[in-house]
């Protein structure tokens, strides 16, 4: 059983913990209450319940904040489930039964605040209707490693020239007050950043009144979106010149946000330590639940 009472009472000590102050918990605590019901009765509801709701045992995590505390360890620390097994007291399977029933409770609840990012946006007109208010946007893509797979083949697919190791890969669209407004599906780190972001529509999506700034990761797009600023990039026999160069600077001192972005996500071990889980694209839920917990944290700060 976890004892949570010194997280709430100590702001240090519970950031490090969940990711979360206790104030941001005793927020989130109220959606994820009622989308824990919602799952436990409507979602994935038990046949034939006999008893009535509260009955039977009360278990390892009784309380609803107990089993907010508990998901949120899992993503901010990422244990083996033999660590948190010890951790709080319980066997390893029931602590992963746990988790998988509690990830798409906190999904639930985060979107009940609307700090999910989206995953596709088709159109500009689209975007437009979702973020009204933007005018800058700032595209970047970041890359977690993996445990290599002894499949050649497999290993192969995920082997990133840039990393030199097998990773998976996530394009990120944030706006100037680092919040997550895009993430597409996580990738093979093989795939190249500006495929990536072509093969999800990302930059086609965005109007042409807002500008976005990328990295040299993505040349090409002025194709697509002319209003893009992306630092100069030198070629074989052409250095840059000193104006070049200062230009540059300044334009790496303006897409730093999108690395705050990216860090803020980060900050939750799940979506930043080599990937070890054994399910298909359980990485991309923990991207998701770690950009909108990102979110959460500058919607409450």
């Amino acid at each position: 059983m976890i004892n949570i009472k010194p997280l709430l009472n100590n702001i240090r000590l519970c950031k490090a913990v969940t990711g979360l102050s206790p104030k941001e918990l005793q927020s989130l605590l109220p959606a994820f209450s009622e989308s824990l019901t919602r799952y436990s009765f409507v979602v994935k509801p038990k046949a034939k319940r006999q008893r009535k709701l509260g009955g039977g045992r009360r278990g390892h995590l009784p309380t609803v904040m107990d089993k907010l505390v508990f998901v949120l360890m899992y993503l901010k620390t990422y244990p083996t489930f033999d660590v948190m097994g010890f951790l709080t007291g319980r066997q390893r399977s029931k602590c992963q039964y746990s988790v998988a029933n509690l990830l798409p409770v906190l999904e639930m609840a985060l979107g009940k605040h609307l700090v999910l990012p989206k995953r596709k946006i088709s159109s500009p007109e689209e975007f437009f209707k979702l973020f009204p208010e933007i005018k800058e946007v700032f595209i970047d893509g970041t890359e977690r490693r993996t445990q290599k797979p002894k499949n050649l083949k497999k290993r192969n697919k995920l082997y990133s020239g840039k990393k030199k190791a097998t990773t998976r890969k996530t394009v990120i669209v944030s706006d100037e007050k680092r919040r997550i407004l895009l993430l597409s599906p996580t990738k093979s780190g093989r795939r190249h950043d500006k495929r990536v972001a072509d093969k999800f529509n990302i930059v086609s999506s965005i109007p042409q009144e807002v500008t976005a700034w990328t990295d040299t990761g993505f040349q090409g797009i002025q194709q697509i979106h002319p209003n893009t600023v992306m630092p100069k990039k030198a070629t074989r026999g052409k250095p840059l010149t000193p104006a070049e160069k200062a230009d540059n600077k300044v334009i790496s001192g303006i897409r730093i946000v999108s690395e705050h972005a990216i860090g803020g996500m980060k900050r939750l071990k799940a979506a930043a330590d080599v990937y070890r889980n054994r399910l298909p694209n359980l990485d991309d839920t923990f991207s998701l639940l770690s950009a909108g917990i990102w979110n959460f944290h500058l919607q409450t700060a």
